[in-house]
């Protein structure tokens, strides 16, 4: 890959420069906003790229956990414009698993906000808080940044696998360089983004390094919380909103119940970008109303293969909803069946990038899932029809077999959402001592709605074969994230064990 002849080209921090002035970063974590110029930016983190380096040796792992915060930012665009590698760590998961990610990383430092320093208790590794090196990038001078080689490590991501064991993805210089020459997901430049997602996930670093690499101000939330989103949306005329479902399914529920309903102006959303997790139909005609006809960006990708895998068609062709899109023109993919042949209409995702994972961190245990031709296989189930249009079906690995039936719960879900009172549905498998597992079904009405768990399973009955219709349905307001804003099925796996544990009376609906 050639990195010369780009704006970012041996920068270290991925800063577009041409506009240092007008560009910003507005960080909204501390009392009061803190807005920052990308010159501004570009220059802490060449002044603390020169402190880290004066502390470690090139190649040394710097851990970073926090809340979003431009302290955070500088960190991370420091480490690499030092030549070291950034670990961002979440904070979600709980003090056994961030240290293990430190040992697992040998790290060198970790670099932590106030408010999660607990959870580096007796830990082992140097700690310094964002704080400091907030003041420390305000106090010398800017250091060019190190000449690095493509395939160098610049990221450690950790992912959650199958054991609960996290895995660390490296990420080369090569992968993120490659993410960044692929441009920002909205209509041009003079757009502002608005993340609330943590940035220790792709779904939310990727596009902050995106549009830092554009030119595109970035407006960054703590976390995600529905009132300071759209008081966010308002006060900095947002035209770029990022999310999963989930977090806009929230937003919406909050705009519908009342009073921030009529402060809010959210009129200058003009993309809508949803990230990670299919949408149903009825929250994206809501989305579409609630934002005034939206440009919708459906993302997929992984942190193994990086976020870019899918865009709009060039021939403008619009996409339909739900779906993610054509393949992007500087990917290549392929749909292959369960023993690895091509698959016409309906298989697992395969994808080559720009932005392959080097591989994973000290994991010899794990098989490389990079095929011998340099695809990833993804585990992702999708459906291409024939205008070319990708969507995604499911995971392979969440399939399950009830009555010797494979069931893929997103199928199922699909088909609840169609309902008009449904907004949002999760399958998740119990076990049956006939079929071994079935399907049993969470899900959030609209506002008003009060469809029942008798007219649903009828419902669903009309849309599925009668293997795969869910045997019990519990209505909630809204369904639970993991620590990366995603679906988290494992709450309702166990709370529907509860239930099902529990006398079913049919004629009332558990809530």
């Amino acid at each position: 890959m050639e990195l010369t002849g780009t704006p970012w080209a041996n920068q270290g921090s991925a800063v577009r420069l041409d506009r240092p002035d007008r560009d910003t970063v507005v960080d909204l974590s501390g009392d009061e906003p803190l807005t920052v110029t990308f010159g501004e930016l570009d220059r802490r983190a060449a002044v603390l790229a020169g402190h880290l380096a004066a502390r470690h040796h090139r190649g040394s792992r710097v851990g970073i956990l926090g809340e979003n915060s431009v302290p955070w930012l500088v960190a991370f665009l420091a480490a690499q414009r030092a030549g070291l590698v950034a670990v961002p760590i979440s904070y979600r998961q709980p003090a056994e698993l961030v240290r293990f990610v430190l040992a697992d990383a040998e790290l060198a430092e970790v670099l932590t906000d106030v408010r999660h320093g607990g959870l580096l208790t007796d830990a082992g590794t140097p700690v310094r808080t964002l704080a400091e090196t907030w003041r420390e990038s305000g106090t010398g001078e800017p250091v060019p940044a190190v000449e690095v080689d493509p395939e160098e490590p610049a990221t450690f991501l950790y992912t959650s696998g199958s054991t609960g064991r996290p895995k660390g993805v490296v990420l080369s210089h090569r992968s993120h360089l490659w993410v960044i020459g692929r441009g920002i997901e909205g209509d041009s430049r003079d757009t502002r983004l608005l993340i609330s997602a943590p940035m220790y996930h792709m779904g939310a670093l990727s596009p902050v390094q995106r549009a830092l690499g554009a030119g595109q101000s970035v407006v960054l939330l703590p976390r995600f919380d529905v009132h300071r989103v759209l008081s966010a949306v308002a006060r900095y005329r947002i035209t770029d909103l990022n999310g999963v479902p989930p977090m806009l399914a929230m937003l919406l529920g909050e705009l519908r119940r009342g009073d921030v309903a009529h402060t809010a102006d959210i009129s200058s959303v003009r993309t809508v970008i949803l990230n990670s997790a299919p949408a149903g139909k009825e929250l994206l005609d809501e989305l579409d109303a609630a934002f005034d006809h939206p440009r919708f960006v459906f993302t997929f990708g992984t942190t193994e293969s990086g976020p870019i895998a899918f865009t709009a068609p060039a021939d403008g062709r619009p996409v339909p909803l739900g779906s993610v899109g054509v393949p992007h023109p500087d990917v290549d993919v392929r749909l292959v069946s369960p023993d690895g042949s091509p698959a016409d209409d309906l298989g697992v995702l395969q994808i080559r990038t720009g932005a392959l994972m080097s591989g994973y961190h000290a994991r010899p245990d794990i098989p490389s899932p990079i095929t011998p031709d340099g695809y990833y296989h993804t585990k992702d189930l999708f459906r291409r029809d024939g205008a070319g249009f990708y969507t995604f079906v499911g995971r392979e690995d969440d399939m399950f077999v009830s009555g010797g039936e494979n069931l893929y719960p997103r199928a199922i879900e699909i088909a609840l959402e169609t309902h008009p009172e449904v907004t949002q549905a999760a399958v998740v498998p119990v076990p049956d001592a006939i079929k071994g597992t079935k399907p049993v079904a969470f899900v959030v009405r609209v506002p008003g709605g009060t469809v029942g768990e008798r007219e649903l399973r009828d419902h669903s009955l009309t849309k599925l074969e009668p293997a795969a219709h869910p045997r019990r349905i519990w209505f909630l307001d809204a369904l639970p994230l993991s620590a990366s804003n995603k679906l988290d099925k494992g709450p309702l796996i166990a709370r529907a064990v509860a239930e099902l544990s529990a006398p079913h009376d049919e004629t009332e609906t558990p809530q």
